[in-house]
């Protein structure tokens, strides 16, 4: 895979190709990186700031993906915290991070691995440094949140589709 400089330095403006005729290398990169869409609530503040009881986290995380032309896809990294007490909700974060990535030159198996396993890991660190302030920021200590293997998800995914497609292939009373 190419640094990110050889693909802002290959691409234009407009996400096309500025081609020699030679620009036949896989290239790969992220061009920009933001927040797309950030919520936060403190549905009992003050109350909230005076519980005791260590609230139980629920984490979510989602990847989508679209195509903005034949060399630029947008990947979304969705993330949800809740933290809940017996005494209620303390707080809940959502947030959608985003990154436009161009990749040129690329089979479609390896551009589908990058949009949903390099670029998710790529965008994560950034990520949870929102989810930290804007928990940090709504009164609680920072929520930071574990690494996670995008690879290994991306992996296991790709196998249980495997291992579901071959299930629906073997005739009923075959196995």
């Amino acid at each position: 895979m190419a640094e990110q400089g050889d693909v802002l330095s290959n691409l234009g403006a407009d996400g096309a190709a500025k081609g020699n005729g030679a620009d036949t290398q896989p290239v790969a990169g992220l061009l920009s990186q933001y927040v797309k869409d950030l919520s936060v609530e403190n549905p009992k503040a003050p109350e909230s700031f005076q519980w005791t009881e260590q609230p139980q986290l629920d984490v979510q995380f989602n990847i989508s993906a679209r195509t903005i032309n034949d060399e630029l896809s947008e990947v979304e990294l969705k993330i949800t915290a809740n933290a809940r007490t017996s005494q209620g909700t303390t707080y809940i974060v959502e947030l959608t991070y985003a990154g436009v990535l161009g990749m040129r030159n690329m089979p479609e198996d390896q551009k589908h691995a990058f949009t949903f396993a390099e670029a998710p890991r790529i965008l994560f660190p950034f990520a949870r440094r929102v989810i930290a302030d804007a928990v940090r920021d709504a009164g609680f200590a920072p929520l930071l949140l574990d690494p996670i293997d995008f690879n290994g998800l991306y992996v296991q995914q790709l196998q249980q589709r495997q291992a579901d497609e071959a299930a629906m292939a073997t005739p009923a009373g075959e196995a």
